[in-house]
């Protein structure tokens, strides 16, 4: 069972990331750009002559893995979800790079033996020679198996902050933007460092209580990643300042989202996500805020 002191506690250390040209295309692969190879939009996310980088790869930089599988952290590996995730890029990424992500644990709400726990993180990730701040990225994690912590620990903090409801729902959206998914959309997203076995191997699936692996969240992140630079910034990803999204139900790799935003600045769009083949909303209080 989750330990209070231990999580918050715990010293993640200045984590190194050097990526190439190579993890930059791979990531935008991973999340589905190139699926039309004539695209020429798309090919400047894919090929290394005048490379783009999709801004939500800033989720996957300076992160510390897959450390709650560490028998030091004592949760229930197999039953974390990710719930939410907000990225701010405070200065566009480059195509390669080091940078160094300083992750904390800031919140740990203990729900109950019934409802589990609720773990909050956040990462910095800088410019390894500058120093200069890149982004920020903040995610909740659900942590299934782990309720029930407090009564040893005596300790527990408030629940984080969610991210707030959608209002513009009552009208139509103004822009709409389907996008497909890869049967092995998983084992090629994996690649840019997330090993969870979750998303790779079905008897881990099964203990987790899915039919299959799932795809990985910050998958169908970058996804969304798409979605608004597809619909709204004319794929120009010096646009995109924050991205936020509320993961509501699992997607399987495959399965074709249908993302439906709202503008409610030249500045800021509200967006959701839904399955076509199961009719289910599977992203939902996203919010995609742009430079002019």
């Amino acid at each position: 069972m989750a330990d209070y002191n231990v999580l918050k506690d715990w010293d993640f250390g200045e984590i190194t990331h050097t990526y190439t040209v190579r993890d930059t295309m791979l990531y935008a692969l991973g999340i589905g750009f190139g699926h039309d190879p004539l695209d020429r939009d798309q090919l400047r996310f894919v090929l290394e002559d005048g490379l783009q980088v999709v801004p939500s790869m800033a989720a996957v930089l300076g992160g510390p893995g897959s450390w709650w599988r560490d028998p030091r952290v004592g949760v229930d590996w197999p039953r974390v979800l990710h719930a939410q995730q907000d990225v701010e890029i405070f200065n566009p990424l480059e195509p390669a790079a080091t940078v160094i992500g300083l992750n904390r644990v800031t919140a740990l709400c203990d729900r109950g033996p019934e409802r589990g726990a609720v773990a909050a993180l956040e990462r910095n990730i800088r410019d390894a020679a500058t120093g200069k701040l890149l982004a920020r990225a903040k995610r909740i994690e659900i942590l299934r198996g782990d309720g029930g912590f407090s009564s040893r620990s005596g300790i527990s903090d408030a629940e984080p902050e969610r991210l707030p409801i959608m209002t513009c729902t009552e009208r139509k959206p103004d822009v709409a933007v389907e996008l497909p998914s890869l049967p092995q959309a998983a084992l090629i997203y994996r690649l840019s460092g997330d090993y969870n076995p979750l998303h790779a191997d079905p008897q881990v699936a099964a203990r987790a209580g899915f039919p299959r692996p799932i795809l990985h969240g910050l998958a169908s992140f970058g996804i969304a990643a798409h979605a608004v630079l597809r619909g709204i910034c004319g794929y120009a990803p010096e646009r995109l300042r924050r991205l936020a999204v509320r993961f509501t139900a699992p997607v399987y790799p495959a399965e074709s989202l249908r993302f439906e935003l709202w503008l409610e600045s030249d500045q800021r769009a509200r967006f959701c996500a839904h399955v076509k083949e199961r009719g289910v909303t599977v992203l939902d209080r996203g919010i995609a805020e742009l430079s002019p």
